[in-house]
């Protein structure tokens, strides 16, 4: 009884390594098997790329399964991918022109040119980075260069890239469909641009990163307020660009050092319900001194060069909310930061979040005229922050705009958030 207990142990214990094993190595191996794929079959064979990456986990769920998990699975996985390559270019070639009968395939298997699919180390990286200058192109969507972003370098599945953009399997799927159909069309070749025109294109990759950094930051999921591994996945690429020598540039550096800043307050930016925690009342005890430290070293890195771009300021105003102490010199500096970064490129939320600045550093009065310069009425942040700015002035008022804000929130966080601070001012 003893022995049949330790035995039914031993497989529940083996089971849960298998289930847990294969989705990690999904999500690390995928993005690296098709990137090569990609880069070896060109966008014409995406979707053949995309199935021999599928088949090679489904072979390894199957297998694993009846033979245990083999001693080296890294090894195991790209070796089942290089066969099924090889299998695929073979048939490929043999079929190019015309059907070959089985017997003449069978008779010159032989004579068939050997394929090796390259999965060194050195070649993943420069096929991830090819694929994402190939992806980030102006020739598709914003929407559909990270949807691909995602998909093909961080190895997303469908339903999680719809979770990210609030859509459905059906619409990311065709917005997807478009993107590769677009590609090919357009013959975009998978390579690093020349050394002349990677700044011009380095732009919109970074542009992307960005992009899919905030998603993950503030998630417009309504059953996730922050998405760590869309942020994590961000930081990679970011990071995989810094290893470049011909795409280790300033903003690049800026970018990352962003990213670093922002990730530093993860922990203490939403509590165990999954609640967004906002910023002045967040648990500075649990900000990662270690991503603050990174943070600066980059930020340092990306002042080489006479080029000011909008992450180089974004940057500064996040090392600033790095500083504990809430001092005039801080908010001064943000708010002046804010100030040149809205003269480089102009966007609603830095205008909120300059105001919020601005109220800071020389009082709440200040900041509600400028607020209502703004008259962003089609934004529940501009009414969250007059609510907030009128909040002990006249809380009629505030309530007045918490309400609106409330009405017109998108998400089940924001809601949240809004009706504490009516529920807050009706206490007072």
């Amino acid at each position: 009884m003893l022995i049949q207990t330790k035995v039914g142990i031993s497989i529940f214990v083996y089971r849960m390594q298998q289930q847990e094993l294969i989705p990690h190595l999904f999500r690390t191996e995928y993005r690296k098997i098709i990137a090569v794929l990609c880069k070896r079959f060109g966008f014409d064979e995406i979707e053949t790329a995309e199935d021999i990456a599928s088949d090679t986990f489904m072979s390894a769920a199957q297998t694993w399964g009846l033979q245990g998990i083999p001693e080296h699975p890294v090894a195991w996985l790209y070796t089942v991918a290089k066969n099924k390559a090889r299998n695929f270019l073979h048939r490929q070639a043999t079929f190019k022109n015309k059907v070959v009968p089985e017997t003449v395939i069978r008779d010159n298997a032989s004579t068939l040119p050997e394929y090796e699919l390259d999965l060194s180390p050195q070649n993943i990286i420069d096929s991830q980075l090819q694929m994402m200058f190939a992806i980030c192109n102006p020739a598709i969507a914003p929407e559909a260069q990270i949807g691909l972003s995602l998909r093909i370098l961080c190895g997303f599945g469908i339903e999680e890239i719809a979770d990210a953009f609030l859509s459905n399997k059906e619409t990311i799927n065709k917005r997807l469909y478009r993107a590769k159909e677009k590609l090919r069309e357009e013959n975009i070749a998978i390579e690093l641009p020349s050394l002349s025109e990677i700044d011009e294109r380095l732009n919109v990759v970074l542009a992307t990163l960005y992009l899919m950094f905030s998603e993950g930051y503030y998630s417009i999921s309504n059953n996730k307020t922050l998405r760590k591994e869309l942020c994590h996945e961000a930081m990679r690429l970011s990071y995989m660009l810094i290893e470049n020598k011909h795409t280790n540039k300033p903003p690049v550096n800026a970018l990352l050092s962003l990213m670093c800043f922002h990730a530093s307050r993860f922990e203490a930016r939403v509590n165990k319900n999954g609640e967004l925690i906002l910023y002045d009342e967040q648990d500075t005890s649990l900000w990662d001194a270690d991503l603050i430290s990174k943070g600066g070293y980059f930020l340092n890195l990306s002042a080489t060069g006479n080029q000011l771009s909008r992450y180089h300021l974004e940057a500064a105003i996040a090392y600033w909310n790095t500083q504990k102490d809430d001092t005039h010199e801080k908010w001064e500096n943000i708010l002046q930061l804010y100030n040149r970064l809205l003269q480089i490129e102009y966007s609603p939320i830095a205008a909120l979040n300059r105001t919020f600045a601005l109220s800071k550093a020389n009082g709440k009065r200040e900041a509600i005229i400028e607020a209502e310069k703004l008259n962003l009425t089609s934004n529940h942040f501009y009414f969250t922050l007059l609510g907030e700015l009128y909040t002990g002035l006249n809380n009629d008022k505030a309530k007045e705009h918490f309400e609106k804000a409330l009405s017109m929130a998108k998400t089940n966080t924001d809601k949240l958030t809004i009706q504490k601070k009516i529920e807050k001012l009706a206490a007072h």
